[in-house]
């Protein structure tokens, strides 16, 4: 194997070790996928006995099998680390300290119980997201809309200090080979099912140590400081 298929085959080896996919729909593909298979090789039996109508049937039935258990593996590689988005709750907590004039360290804790540190510049801490809204049609088959925190960034009050002082920006979201948000956007023909225009984003001073709540809703995000216990 090649360095190059290596470094092809390395964030399908990292999505598939990490878990993160939804079984349920990875099992569906799975089952539609082999049910296609089981099709196309009882059409070939078929042409073998000159049974052309049993034939066509069976290759239409096969393809179709076959057609939406590639669309449910999509599905389940494609939401993975999104999570469902019924009320409003808590996406992300993140300690922040100030470590210098414009610079302060942010702790992100998530969900999935992924810790992360990362040095960022600016006077305001930077959250945002990508928002999954399923169309009616999709919600019938139990899709619903999802988030999944996209980056984080130091954000500066001044538009001079934004154009000309340094800018960090860091990915929050897990790699995956698919992402069903940047798929709707590319491919058209996904709008009937999938809305992906949507996007949100929060922004805070960063004056103090501190302990915040990223928290989502249909309304988008809302970075706040966390209660004390």
């Amino acid at each position: 194997m090649t360095a190059a298929s290596i470094a092809r085959a390395e964030p399908w080896i990292d999505f598939l070790t990490a878990g993160a996919f939804d079984y349920a729909w990875l099992l569906a593909a799975v089952a539609l996928l082999l049910l296609a298979i089981g099709f196309v090789l009882s059409a070939l039996f078929a042409l073998l006995r000159l049974r052309p109508f049993s034939f066509v049937f069976r290759v239409v039935f096969g393809a179709a099998l076959l057609v939406a258990g590639a669309l449910a593996a999509v599905v389940a590689v494609g939401t993975a680390g999104y999570q469902a988005l019924t009320h409003e709750e808590v996406a992300a907590t993140i300690r922040v300290e100030p470590s210098g004039p414009q610079r302060f360290t942010a702790i992100v804790r998530l969900p999935d119980g992924r810790s992360e540190r990362f040095d960022l510049a600016g006077d305001e801490i930077y959250v945002d997201a990508h928002i999954l809204k399923w169309k009616s049609i999709a919600n019938r088959f139990g899709l619903h809309t999802a988030y999944e925190l996209d980056r984080i960034a130091g954000r500066y009050q001044a538009l001079k200090d934004e154009q000309s002082q340094p800018r960090t920006v860091h990915a929050l979201a897990a790699p995956k080979p698919l992402d069903l948000f940047t798929l709707r956007r590319r491919y058209v023909a996904l709008a009937p099912l999938l809305d992906a225009d949507y996007g949100s984003a929060s922004f805070v001073t960063v004056t103090h140590p501190v302990d915040l709540e990223v928290r989502v809703s249909n309304t988008g995000l809302l970075i706040r400081e966390r209660p004390k216990q």
